[in-house]
């Protein structure tokens, strides 16, 4: 993909949010992640995916803007004092109920390249009346915070859009402390499914063109440095296309993967988790 592609794409992703940002704020709800309609409600992305637990927990406009596949902070296992980054952070949901997770003593900070769905965000987290949240803006493949400071990376349907995902599994692994883990939903192709099979489902910014394969996602964590990855298909979102809950875990000192011993690298861990 050309330099000049990328860019354009990235304005394309960029404009679609800002726009699903304006909806919100008009007082609409969010278009879904691969959806038609600006205000449709789809029960495979979007605030159905939460419980009436995290509804009730959050300012109405959160739960609006939510855009994902999945759920991720009900399959992070996030414990009290933890610092949690959410990458594509939206309009908040994902970072205001991390931060209610982790609790007065962690931190979940949120990541987003838009102005409105950060605006949008802030609101949201003072409304929440959760003070220990931090909004950042910047891109996802590169991460505005030092290395070796965050516990647990989330993320929820975002990771499919980025147009370098090299570069966003490397940040996620340098921002990492050793030990830290990720739980991320994200779109998963099956891997008989080429490149052009995925856009004939669907569109870049309508996380279908942009997907990994369940092979190229593990591959692309082993060759960050993780290890225990689990890829585990959660529901079908078009032909072939199912969103996954992604688990991986950066070593820490002294294990045999930082050592350098083959077989330390994780293989398929189970029957199945290989594919859907």
């Amino acid at each position: 993909m050309t330099d000049q592609r990328q860019i354009e794409l990235r304005e394309t992703v960029r404009a679609r949010y800002a726009q699903a940002a304006g909806i919100v704020t008009a007082g609409g709800v969010a278009q879904d992640c691969c959806g038609t309609d600006p205000i449709a409600v789809d029960q495979t992305f979007g605030a159905s995916l939460y419980g009436a637990t995290d509804h009730d927990q959050l300012p109405i406009r959160a739960a609006a803007a939510s855009l994902g596949c999945g759920n991720p902070t009900a399959v992070a296992e996030l414990r009290e004092g933890e610092r949690v980054l959410d990458l594509g952070s939206g309009g908040g949901i994902d970072v205001l109920l991390a931060a209610r997770r982790v609790g007065p003593t962690g931190k979940a900070y949120g990541l987003d390249m838009t102005e409105e769905m950060l605006a949008l965000a802030l609101e949201n987290a003072a409304k929440a009346a959760v003070g220990n949240v931090e909004f950042l803006q910047g891109n996802i493949e590169a991460i505005p915070l030092p290395a070796n400071t965050i516990d647990v990376v989330i993320s929820n349907c975002v990771i499919n859009l980025s147009v370098d995902k090299p570069a966003v599994f490397a940040e996620m692994a340098r921002v990492l402390t050793s030990g830290g883990r990720i739980g991320i939903a994200d779109v998963v192709a099956e891997d008989e499914l080429t490149p052009p099979q995925r856009a004939e489902r669907g569109d870049y910014v309508g996380c279908i063109a942009g997907a990994l394969s369940f092979t190229e996602y593990r591959n692309h964590l082993t060759t960050a440095g993780f290890t225990d990855i689990e890829i585990t298909s959660t529901h079908q979102v078009a032909d072939g296309m199912h969103s996954a809950i992604i688990k991986a875990v950066k070593p820490g000192p002294g294990t045999a993967s930082e050592s350098g011993d083959p077989a330390a690298v994780d293989s398929c861990c189970a029957p199945g988790c290989c594919s859907p």
